[in-house]
């Protein structure tokens, strides 16, 4: 059974998808078009629950780290990007090339970026601090505004500023 919730955030209004054994999306606002039949509306769901209270708090300045257990659907290739996702410390950029390094496979560049564009549970998975070899912003599932502002909160937390400014 799959459950989800909408919650409003900084970067919109989110809907978190989960089933009893972890957090299954993050879908932001313009990927919501479409609803599991099966899928309840469960707002008092703990796993749910614990997701919005770190997103919250990842906006607020105070969580760098995620404990939500998470269970993306994904081939063997793209949980293995996924999961070297995780280790871009908060508040630092990666390239593409930086995780096919890291997954030992540095031609599969193509492949990286591949599956970084269909992680599924993007802030929980931190595509957002992947960034162009050249250091330009690429593309990003809830936009490249959304990307901005998830970078300006990584920055101004590691900066000592939680009075964000999320225009800025």
């Amino acid at each position: 059974m799959d459950y989800h919730i909408h919650h409003q955030t900084p970067i919109g209004k989110i809907r978190l998808r989960a089933t009893d054994q972890g957090l299954l999306a993050l879908d932001h606002t313009n990927q919501q078009s479409t609803v599991d039949p099966h899928s309840e509306n469960k707002p008092t769901h703990p796993i749910l629950q614990q997701a919005i209270t770190e997103l919250d708090e990842y906006f607020a300045g105070t969580r760098r780290d995620f404990q939500t257990p998470l269970t993306p659907a994904g081939t063997t290739f793209q949980l293995s990007v996924w999961e070297a996702l995780r280790t871009i410390p908060y508040g630092e950029k990666a390239s593409y090339s930086d995780i096919a390094t890291h997954i030992s496979n540095p031609a599969a560049v193509r492949a990286v970026g591949a599956a970084n564009g269909r992680n599924p549970l993007s802030i929980f998975i931190p595509c957002h601090r992947i960034i162009g070899k050249n250091g330009t912003l690429t593309g990003y599932a809830g936009g490249l505004e959304v990307k901005k502002i998830l970078l300006r909160v990584e920055q101004q937390t590691l900066s000592g500023n939680n009075n964000f400014s999320l225009n800025a």
